[in-house]
Order: C-alpha cells, then structure tokens, then sequence
C-alpha cells in the first residue's frame, strides 16, 4: 500500500502498537508524540489518514484536527476520553470516528478501511500465487513482471480471483463481465478465459468444468 497515516499519541506504547499493526497491514506511518509535531508532520507530509489522540502535549487533538482539516485529511479520535460530550464534540468537529481504548486492532483497522473507502484512498490487491492484481492502477504482475491483458481479460481475471475456489458458469460471468444476459454465446467468455490463461500461465489452475464454466483452483 503506499498510504500514509499519521499517529498522534503521548503514549509511546500505545502509538509503537498502532504503528506495528498498520505496518503488518502495509500503510506507511507517520508517528508523533505530541500535537505541535503532529500538526507540522500533517503540513509537510499530508497524510491519507490521521489518528489523533485528545490528550496531547502542545496542540490537543481537537485543535490538530482544525489544523489538518485545511488538508482534508480524514481523522479517527483513538482516545482514553470516554466522555459522552466529548465524542459528541468530537464528531461534530468533523472526525470520521471516535474510539475510546483499549481497542481492538481488528477493528482499528477496520474502520480505518472504512474511511479511507470513504476517502477514495485505497485500493484493493487481490494476489493468487505470484500473480498481484491492483485495481485502482489496472495492472496484473506476475513474478513482479508487469503482464499485458485487454480490459476485458482484465476483468475476467479479477472475477476469478474474487471468487477463488468457486466453479463459475459461463452465464454468471458473461452478466458479470459483459453485462448482458446468456443467449447461448460461450466463444466470447471462453476465448477470453483462454487468452488469461495463457498470458498468466495458469494451465492446471484455471480449468474448465465441462458443460457449466470454469473455476480457479
């Protein structure tokens, strides 16, 4: 991934833990102690995300996200304040969550795909083997070589590794892909599903169930 986030936290612990949790998930992380070096990081780096503790040193959290907000840089509060008034404040100043800790990391990082969603700030890798299919960049790398498909063998590919393991009709991905009903027309899916096959060396993965469609081993 190469989004960044940003960690305001006085709590070194806490903060080296987001930062452990978002690095094992890929995002790059920006880690501050304080709100005033949160605030200048926010400025010079503009992060995708920014996760801000209230109680900090310098610049509270509330006061940081007026300032990244000119950035339109989404936050998630990541606070011991519990204070119903406060997470009402909190979220009326604009902050895309409030969580109050202890935290679970599962969740965290859920809500902070969620946002990023939001945000149009993410993309989704979908990977089988050695094969990378990045979405929002529409390239396929095989063995970290870049593969050439058409938009449409880009689309059968990223069907079959939606849904791995499952035996999909020719009628379901004709729909899916062309957007148009079966009528008895297999030579389009299957020269497609053929062409992918070839380009990606999946002889023996991507295999034919005879009379119905195909499946991805």
């Amino acid at each position: 991934m190469d989004e960044k986030i940003l960690i305001a936290d006085d709590e070194q612990e806490i903060a080296d833990l987001v930062e452990l949790y978002l690095k094992n998930e890929g995002f790059q992380v920006l880690k501050c102690y304080d709100g005033t070096a949160a605030m200048k990081v926010a400025e010079t780096e503009v992060p995708d995300l920014a996760i801000l503790d209230i109680m900090l040193p310098g610049l509270n959290g509330f006061e940081v996200m007026e300032h990244v907000k000119k950035f339109a840089v989404p936050v998630i509060y990541l606070t011991a304040v519990c204070d119903v008034a406060e997470k009402v404040r909190g979220l009326k100043s604009g902050a895309e969550d409030y969580i109050v800790k202890p935290f679970e990391a599962l969740e965290l990082l859920a809500r902070i795909e969620l946002v990023l969603k939001r945000y149009q700030k993410t993309r989704i890798l979908y990977t089988y083997g050695d094969i990378v299919l990045d979405t929002e960049r529409h390239i396929v790398e095989k063995g970290g070589v870049q593969i050439s498909l058409s938009p449409k063998e880009f689309d059968v590919l990223t069907f079959f590794m939606r849904h791995q393991d499952i035996v999909i009709s020719r009628e379901r991905l004709l729909s899916a892909v062309w957007n148009y009903d079966f009528q008895g027309e297999t030579r389009t899916v299957d020269t497609h599903v053929q062409q992918v096959r070839r380009k990606l060396k999946l002889t023996g993965q991507l295999v034919a169930v005879p009379t119905y469609g195909y499946k991805l081993l």
